[in-house]
């Protein structure tokens, strides 16, 4: 812009006078706080609730055209500026720069600073608002980008427009002190049951990223279909692959997706979980590869939703050589730490003959450098060093998990009739089961996962994760549906400390949290026990109000 573009009333500031144009800012913003009425959002209403919350209603902040993001000379740390940057630009329309810094300083916008801080862990940060900006200090970048999460929820719904808004952008003064309380905090989505594309993947990966989750956890293979490319063993993606629950057209994902599922999630500070589930759920593999089955016959296609039917044979080393190639593929694709083995429900396998095979299997997952998941149903097996269950049960009450615990076992708590969000709402819930009871959103947030299996210690529960099963789940809407507001609640109660768990004050924060949802376009249950805003917009969607249809790279999206 040249002089002769001013604007009329332009007042040129001399270059040296930064004392004139803080004064000219000040003044703005005193005006603004005069005229304007209070900020939307209160410090305390984020979820998850953080550890310490210090309101300061005296130094509310407005993000304003001019303001730009400030961060440490880091790429790790750039890169969450320009995702928190990405975030806030298109409600805003303001183009807030990214730029890095020695020692950055708000300066009438955000700064993200990496400090020397060991009493906030790998994950936890410090937030501060001032009348002059903001501030988020972290001693990693993961503690960064949380806490960048938790400021893009300080600011009124309207952020999550994708589109420009006509609003005034102000943040609640005080200060946030907050870390998590669990190391694992993550979800799960059943791409087996039915296939979901990489775009909808990654929505899902936003989706816990929102709420400070940090695991995703795949569940790539089962009966109906098998989902991820194995060079070695080529028909089990292009024939195990080709279909799902229903006669849907199924598919899979190639190296390059999975690849760039990873890397997706990896900005994100999330991990990625992958599941082969062994021994059972394994007749899409058996489709592909006969020589797999007890019998060495092929089986035709399984598109039903029936479970413990199907089998590798334990007793064959051509099945140990099949483990091995594909746990070692999958091993080489994935940077995180975790093979995620499955374990569940292999009816038909003797237990003798069972735990023989689990044991040879950890020691294959063992082989590859990563450490072995399973669900609880691999207990009785031999020890693995570092093994980890994830607990399904839907009672407190299970001593042979309470024994493999003794024995050096980790849980990762995923009980049936709290966490599992494939189960109904309620009766008339037009998706999902109720074989583990029906969940609504008090059911999921009111338990504690440090207590909630007896003779099992705190410090041995890693920590939480939500199971969403697919058989009857279809859709990007319907996945959103089950989801929302349900995961919002066991993000909770893996990041916030027990003492914050109180369900009236999370109802209430929850409630905020529906306009969002409506102005980002993600489907959600109005669940009837919360308080939701009398004006908020309608959800975006519901699997009994939109249609879908699929879209690219088998992506759903609701129909035009």
């Amino acid at each position: 812009m040249g002089p002769d573009d001013r604007a009329p009333g332009h007042l040129d500031l001399p270059a040296h006078a930064p004392a004139a144009a803080e004064l000219a800012r000040a003044a703005a913003r005193t005006a603004g706080d005069l005229l304007a009425p209070p900020t939307p959002v209160r410090l305390g209403d984020v979820v998850p609730a953080p550890e310490l919350v210090a309101p300061d209603p005296a130094a509310d902040f407005v993000l304003t055209a001019e303001s730009a993001v400030r961060v440490s000379a880091d790429d790790a740390v750039r890169a969450v500026g320009e995702q928190l940057a990405a975030l806030l630009r298109p409600a805003t329309g303001f183009p807030l720069p990214v730029a890095d810094a020695t020692r950055p300083e708000p300066a009438g916008g955000i700064a993200l600073a990496l400090v020397d801080a060991a009493d906030l862990g790998a994950e936890g940060y410090r937030l501060d608002v001032a009348p002059d900006g903001v501030r988020i200090e972290a001693a990693t970048p993961a503690g960064l980008f949380f806490g960048a999460q938790t400021l893009r929820q300080l600011l009124p719904a309207a952020i999550e427009s994708p589109t420009p808004v006509a609003e005034r952008w102000t943040l609640p003064g005080g200060s946030i002190t907050d870390r998590p309380r669990f190391a694992y905090r993550g979800a799960m989505l059943d791409v087996a049951r039915h296939f979901f594309g990489v775009p909808d993947v990654l929505r899902v990966i936003d989706h816990l990223a929102r709420y400070k989750l940090n695991h995703l956890h795949l569940h790539l293979t089962d009966d109906q279909g098998w989902r991820i490319a194995v060079d070695s063993w080529p028909r089990l993606a292009t024939v195990g692959g080709a279909f799902e629950v229903g006669d849907g057209p199924g598919g899979h994902y190639t190296r390059d997706d999975y690849r760039r599922i990873v890397a997706y999630a990896a900005q994100r500070h999330i991990t990625v979980v992958p599941e082969i589930d062994l021994p059972g759920h394994t007749h899409a593999a058996l489709t592909a590869y006969g020589e797999l089955a007890p019998d060495r016959v092929a089986p035709a296609p399984y598109t039903g939703a029936e479970v413990g039917f199907s089998y590798v044979d334990p007793a064959s080393e051509r099945t140990y050589e099949f483990v091995a190639d594909v746990l070692g593929e999958i091993a080489a694709l994935t940077p995180g730490p975790w093979l995620h083995i499955g374990g569940d429900e292999a009816f038909k396998v003797l237990p003798d003959a069972y735990a023989a095979f689990v044991e040879r299997v950890q020691r294959i997952v063992a082989d590859t450098g990563k450490t072995v998941v399973g669900w609880h149903q691999i207990a009785p097996a031999g020890h693995a060093d570092g093994r980890v269950l994830q607990w399904w049960g839907t009672t407190g009450e299970d001593p042979v998990t309470a024994d493999a615990v003794r024995r050096g076992a980790r849980l990762i708590l995923s009980p049936g009739n709290h966490a599992y969000l494939d189960m109904k709402y309620a009766p008339d819930t037009p998706i999902g089961h109720d074989w583990a009871g029906l969940i609504d959103v008090r059911r999921a947030y009111d338990w504690d996962p440090a207590a909630h299996v007896a003779g099992v210690p705190a410090d041995a529960v890693l920590g939480v994760e939500a199971p969403l099963w697919t058989e009857s789940v279809t859709s990007r809407a319907e996945v959103e549906f089950m989801f929302f507001p349900r995961l919002p609640a066991i993000a909770e109660l893996g990041w916030s400390p027990r003492a914050a768990h109180d369900w009236a004050g999370f109802r209430d924060r929850l409630a905020g949290h529906g306009p969002r949802w409506s102005t980002a376009g993600i489907a959600f249950h109005p669940a009837p026990e919360v308080p939701w805003p009398a004006e908020q917009p309608a959800p975006a969607a519901s699997p009994a109000t939109i249609p879908t249809q699929r879209g690219p790279e088998g992506a759903s999206a609701p129909s035009a």
